[in-house]
């Protein structure tokens, strides 16, 4: 069965996408993280903000084939294998993303030949790598049909879903210098690992439902919604637990809380606040809701976009404010201060706008992964429902 004319015509958009990605990167390679929006004193941008949203977005579709073995979840097993798609090519994306924001990427090698086990960061590689083996084995065996493996896998797939979203908070709950510091991170990056990917699940669940690639009933529709109101609202006990604790008096961060709230990164904060868990969750806490397939989208949407800008006023907030106390500030280490051109090369307060290129960039890993989603499934699936109708035409002919 050949792509219908308006997967072919989305596949061109995203090749042409990718394409202008790679394009802006050889150009990031020449020119070096200089042309980001990125300093010394900002030294994270949209790679990493979109790198939290992706390893987190991969968690759905791993987590739901992983219960259906280790739980015995009998009607999450029909789409264990296009859960297990989605979760592979987000967690490449993420991937890939660390890789753009290495800048050079031609000394990646080094990571091999002197890893520092001490470092979170090295954590976060380890267990990526893990991740990704257990979603291509699990993905393999679904294909050859060899149930036994694929349950037993499951036992530790599940974990590892769970851990490698712990890993890469601790890479920011463990720095002391930086507001991100709290022992509650992990627990926030895992709930709205949960939600966000289970709703891009279903996002991607409709779509292929519509391509006519899986048969998604109404009944597990509204189940998985069920399953996404009830992730939203741990999601928003952790909030609450992190803001609260912010805002207590002698908490020592009220300084933090208060850009969060209304600072620079205020709206992101609010939108996910009212538009990625208030909303969807009224949306999904009413039965009917979550049996009409618009409702379900307009909320696994909403929750998508919520943490991503979750991702956005967590990661740039501790950028704002400067940790340097006593000091003319940071050198900002951009072009406009090497050339010379900068009237103050100090920084004391952070400053960031992701460039065109970053921009482009993000667009067109994110394209790529889009693309091999979209090609992924209509190689494996349709192979599947080829598998299925054979037998109901010799049942046909023996009639």
């Amino acid at each position: 069965m050949q792509l219908s004319s308006k997967t072919k015509g989305a596949c061109i958009v995203l090749a042409l996408l990718t394409i202008v990605g790679v394009a802006c990167w050889v150009f990031q390679l020449v020119g070096g993280l200089g042309v980001t929006g990125m300093s010394n004193v900002t030294s994270w941008g949209l790679y990493i903000c979109m790198f939290m949203l992706f390893v987190g977005l991969s968690a759905g579709g791993l987590i739901v084939a992983s219960s259906a073995h280790v739980f015995g979840i009998e009607s999450f097993k029909p789409i264990a294998k296009p859960a297990v798609i989605l979760s592979t090519v987000c967690i490449c994306v993420a991937a890939v993303l660390i890789l753009v924001d290495l800048g050079g990427i031609q000394r990646f090698w080094r990571l091999f030949t002197g890893p520092n086990f001490t470092s979170p960061l090295m954590w976060d590689v380890c267990i990526i790598v893990v991740y990704l083996v257990i979603n291509i084995l699990d993905l393999v065996w679904m294909q050859r049909g060899a149930g036994d493996k694929v349950r037993k896998l499951s036992y530790v797939a599940l974990p590892v879903a769970i851990l490698v979203h712990s890993v890469t908070a601790w890479i920011f709950g463990l720095q002391i210098a930086r507001a991100w510091y709290t022992a509650i991170m992990a627990p926030i990056f895992v709930a709205s690992a949960l939600d966000s990917g289970l709703a891009l699940l279903l996002l991607a669940l409709l779509m292929l439902d519509r391509m006519g690639l899986v048969e998604f009933e109404t009944s597990l529709m509204a189940s998985l919604g069920k399953l996404l109101a009830t992730f939203i609202a741990v999601d928003a006990f952790f909030i609450l637990c992190e803001v609260l604790t912010m805002g207590y008096p002698g908490a020592g961060e009220a300084m933090a809380l208060s850009q969060m709230v209304s600072g620079a990164t205020a709206p992101f904060f609010w939108f996910e606040i009212i538009g990625g868990l208030l909303v969807p969750f009224v949306v999904l806490a009413v039965a009917k809701n979550r049996e009409k397939r618009g409702m379900v989208v307009l909320a696994s949407a909403l929750v998508v976009l919520g943490v991503a800008c979750k991702r956005a006023w967590l990661l740039f907030t501790s950028f704002i404010t400067s940790n340097v106390v006593g000091g003319p500030g940071i050198t900002t280490g951009t072009l406009s201060a090497q050339s010379g051109t900068a009237t103050d090369v100090w920084a004391t307060a952070g400053a960031y706008a992701p460039t065109l290129p970053e921009v482009f960039i993000v667009l067109g890993v994110i394209s790529l992964g889009a693309l091999a989603f979209v090609l992924l499934c209509n190689k494996l699936l349709k192979s599947d429902s080829g598998s299925e109708a054979a037998p109901s035409e010799s049942a046909a002919q023996v009639a």
